[in-house]
C-alpha cells in the first residue's frame, strides 16, 4: 500500500424529510495486483460489520448499486451500517485506459485485493453484496477469509468455470456481436433487450459509449476465465456464513443460481427468485430487494427493532414457528417472490414459500 489517495465528496441524491446528506470519501489503495478504488459512506458502527459491495461487468459501483441504496426504505439500513462500495480496477469514473498489453487481475486476484481495503480502513468484518462477477469475487474472498465475512447477498452468481461448450458458444457469439452487446446479454434477459425499455436504452448507452470500454473488456475477459468455485454440499469447500442468493425470474443466470443453491449448506442459505425483475433485480425491483435484505439482516441478529415490512409481516408467524422448532433460527428456505401470488402455508426448513410483496 505505497500510495493512498483520498477525495471527499457529497453524495447527490434526493433527501428524505429530516435526512442530512451523506458524506462519501473515495480512496485508492495500492495492492499486489494494482490499485483499487473504493468509496466509503457513513461512519463505522460499534460491533457491526461494514456492508461491502462489488459490481458486475460493464458497471461500476454507482451504476450497479445506486438505485438500490438510494431507495427510500433502504435508508433505515444504511443508517445502521457503514458502506464500502468497491470499483474493480479501471472501472471507477474517470479511470484512465490501461496501456496495451496490461495484465488485468483475475477474479481470484480481485478477491485478494479486499484484505488491503479492510486493512486500510481498519474494518474487521463485512456483509458482502455482489452482483455477477462481483458476487463471484466476494464468494472467493469468503472462501479464503471466512472469519471476516458475516453474511453474503449474491445476485446472479455463477460459481462454475466455463466449460468447452460455453467457450465455443462464447467464441461464436464474439464473431457476430460486439463487446457491449455481449455484456448486455450477460446483464439482461433477451426479453428485456428486445423490449428496449428506458432502462435498457440507458445501460446500452452507458456501456457502448464508455470511455473505458477497453478496461471493461479486460474485466469481461477475467470473468470468462474464472475458475470453478467447487462448492459442494456437505464438502469442505462451502460458504460458512449466512447467504442470500438472488436472481430474477427468466434472468440469464437463473439456472446457475439454482445450481449454486443446490450446492450450498441449506441451513445457511436462502434463495430468492424475484418475479418481474429481469436480469438486474437491484435496478428493477429495489423495493423488494430492500425488504428481503432487511429481513436477512434481522435473521443475522441486526436491526431487531426495525419496522416490519409487508414481506416480513407476511411471514412472521410461520418463520417464528419454524425457528422455535429447530432452536437455531434455521435459514434453509427458498423464497420465490411474485406480485401475483398469495402466501403458501409454512413448512419445515427447506420448504419453498411463495410470498407476495
Amino acid at each position: 500500500m505505497a500510495e493512498l489517495q483520498e477525495v471527499q465528496i457529497t453524495e447527490e441524491k434526493p433527501l428524505l424529510p429530516g435526512q442530512t446528506p451523506e458524506v462519501a470519501k473515495t480512496h485508492s489503495v495500492e495492492t499486489p495486483y494494482g490499485s483499487v478504488t473504493f468509496t466509503v459512506y457513513g461512519t463505522p458502527k460499534a460491533k457491526r460489520p461494514a456492508i461491502l459491495t462489488y459490481h458486475d461487468v460493464g458497471l461500476n459501483c454507482k451504476s450497479c448499486f445506486q438505485p438500490l441504496f438510494q431507495f427510500g426504505d433502504m435508508q433505515e439500513i444504511i443508517q445502521n451500517f457503514v458502506r464500502v462500495h468497491v470499483d474493480a480496477p479501471g472501472m471507477e469514473e474517470g479511470a484512465p485506459v490501461f496501456p496495451l498489453g496490461y495484465q488485468y487481475p483475475s477474479l481470484d486476484q480481485l478477491a485478494d485485493m479486499i484484505p488491503c481495503i479492510l486493512q486500510y480502513l481498519n474494518f474487521s468484518t463485512i456483509i458482502g453484496v455482489g452482483v455477477g462477477a462481483g458476487a463471484y469475487v466476494l464468494s472467493r474472498y469468503a472462501l479464503n477469509h471466512p472469519d471476516t465475512v458475516e453474511g453474503l447477498v449474491l445476485i446472479n452468481i455463477d460459481p462454475n468455470a466455463k466449460g468447452w461448450m460455453d467457450w465455443a458458444a462464447h467464441k461464436l457469439t464474439g464473431l457476430t456481436s460486439s463487446i457491449p452487446e455481449m455484456i448486455l446479454g450477460h446483464l439482461f434477459s433477451q426479453e428485456e433487450l428486445s423490449g428496449n425499455s428506458e432502462l435498457i436504452q440507458k445501460y446500452r448507452n452507458i456501456i457502448t459509449h464508455a470511455p473505458n470500454l477497453d478496461n471493461i473488456e479486460l474485466y469481461w475477459n477475467s470473468y470468462n476465465n474464472r475458475r470453478d468455485l467447487n462448492f459442494g454440499r456437505g464438502g469442505d469447500i462451502t460458504l460458512k456464513c449466512p447467504v442470500m442468493l438472488v436472481v430474477g425470474d427468466h434472468a440469464p443466470h437463473e439456472d446457475a443460481v439454482v445450481e449454486c443453491n443446490s450446492k450450498l449448506d441449506p441451513t445457511q442459505t436462502s434463495f430468492l427468485k424475484m418475479a418481474d425483475s429481469g436480469g438486474q433485480p437491484q435496478l428493477t425491483q429495489p423495493g423488494k430487494l430492500t425488504e428481503a435484505f432487511k429481513y436477512f439482516l434481522q435473521g443475522m441478529g441486526y436491526m431487531a427493532s426495525s419496522c416490519m415490512t409487508r414481506l416480513s409481516r407476511s411471514r412472521t408467524a410461520s418463520l417464528t414457528s419454524a425457528a422455535s422448532i429447530d432452536g437455531n433460527r434455521s435459514r434453509s428456505r427458498t423464497l420465490s417472490q411474485s406480485s401475483e401470488s398469495g402466501t403458501l402455508p409454512s413448512g419445515p426448513p427447506g420448504h419453498t414459500m411463495e410470498v407476495s410483496c
